[in-house]
């Protein structure tokens, strides 16, 4: 056996490697012709080595990774896949949505609340009205203004229209927080969309949103509020009913074309009146009263609330974005505020004057690019009350405006208007973020 050995060294490295055919003589008493040169017995320990199973040898490399740690945390756990969208998952929640929506409602509330007084004394100037004409034009008028209200109605003149505000700013500012809060997680996923198109577009889609629903109540509240006279005021229900059966009243160039019919009695005269019949039967047909009343100058404020949102949540994520700087953050947010395990990516919040700041700079911002706009929608809400009625266009009603004062038209009132949205911004959106954060949203 020994000779069928040393003539076939395979052999032997086969009976190494079964371990059959060996003993122990044999392995104290090694046979001089089975001595190999060292490059052989290497090459032999290595084929031994090699012939392990290589399940075997994967898991011994792999069994030192799978031992479970002395102390597990959350660090060592095993993150789930889609874990990194489960916080935009969680904004599409009906807890997020209900949560955000009050969060909003109370935020609009609190502002609206604070400035009450400036917002009646601006829509009295926006919309022209001739008892207050001659306080525009300066910051003394608009405490001569107050004043007057003051002196004639208390302070129940000044929050004139308060009630009507609020029962639209709640839905209003909830639906519009809520919406942005839905519509930037879908537009903007990650950080790479975190872009300023994005988060104006964002806003504008939220501010359209919200004042498609609520248009109606704002119509009442500027009627509550353009009302002076001191006896017998208009209830909530009588402004409601009031606008309800409005009849817009026929327009210049149809009386014109009834006066000519009837001045000359001619052969054309009978092409007149058929144009005049024409005329009133459009008339009727036309919508005279009823739920449209109360979207008088809808297009305006629509065109209006694109920039004014857009603008105002741009400016207020951008300021945010730079007060939580690194290099300031120590100084403008709250440290005990930070990103915990269970939300990483949630901003740490800012100081109260920070959070403040932030706000009046996005309500000074969204004022000035809307304002003419806003000029115009005031107009064109009061059309029922002032001037002949008729429900006239946005560039009928801009026209309007700069023939009765030029170009300075469109800003009467930007003062006060500066005054009134830069506290409201700052305090809704001050309100806003701590309701969130008391929320656990």
């Amino acid at each position: 056996m020994n000779d069928s050995l040393s003539r076939n060294p395979d052999a032997v490295q086969q009976q190494v490697n079964s371990g059959a055919g060996f003993h122990e003589p044999h392995r104290l008493h090694p046979s001089p012709r089975l001595n190999m040169p060292s490059s052989a017995s290497q090459q032999a320990t290595t084929a031994s080595s090699s012939s392990i199973s290589p399940g075997l040898q994967r898991s011994d490399r792999r069994s030192p990774r799978n031992e479970p740690g002395i102390c597990p945390t959350d660090d060592d756990a095993i993150v789930p896949k889609g874990t990194a969208t489960e916080k935009r998952k969680n904004k599409q929640s009906w807890d997020y949505v209900v949560k955000s929506g009050i969060a909003g409602g109370i935020a609009g509330c609190a502002a609206k609340t604070l400035v009450g007084p400036l917002d009646r004394v601006k829509i009295l100037f926006q919309a022209s009205n001739p008892l207050f004409r001659k306080y525009t034009g300066s910051w003394y008028g608009v405490l001569e203004a107050m004043r007057d209200i003051n002196r004639k109605d208390g302070m129940r003149g000044l929050f004139r229209g308060h009630s009507a505000t609020l029962l639209r700013i709640f839905p209003y500012a909830g639906i519009k927080f809520l919406a942005y809060e839905q519509i930037r997680a879908v537009v903007i996923k990650n950080k790479s969309q975190e872009t300023h198109v994005r988060r104006f577009l964002s806003g504008s889609l939220a501010g359209c949103c919200s004042v498609f629903v609520t248009y109606p109540l704002e119509v009442i509240r500027v009627r509550l509020a353009f009302e002076t006279k001191s006896t017998g005021r208009s209830t909530l229900t009588t402004i409601i009913r009031q606008i309800y059966s409005e009849h817009p009243r026929p327009a210049a160039h149809s009386s014109v074309l009834s006066a000519s019919a009837h001045a000359r009695p001619n052969p054309s005269s009978t092409a007149a009146n058929v144009a005049h019949v024409l005329s009133d039967a459009t008339a009727q047909l036309s919508p005279q009263k009823g739920l449209s009343n109360f979207y008088r100058g809808f297009s305006a404020t629509l065109a209006g609330m694109l920039p004014y949102a857009g603008s105002s949540f741009l400016t207020h994520d951008g300021v945010s974005d730079l007060m939580r700087h690194p290099k300031i953050a120590e100084y403008t947010t709250l440290l005990h505020s930070q990103g915990s395990l269970r939300d990483p990516d949630k901003p740490a919040q800012l100081k109260y004057w920070a959070e403040l700041a932030s706000g009046g700079v996005a309500g000074f911002v969204s004022q000035t690019v809307s304002y003419p706009l806003e000029v115009i929608r005031r107009r064109m809400q009061v059309g029922g009350v002032v001037g002949d009625g008729r429900r006239l266009k946005i560039a009928e009603t801009a026209a309007q405006i700069f023939r009765e004062r030029g170009w300075r038209g469109f800003y009467v009132g930007l003062g006060i208007g500066y005054v009134k949205v830069i506290p409201m911004a700052a305090t809704s959106f001050y309100v806003y973020e701590r309701m969130k954060w008391h929320l656990g949203i």
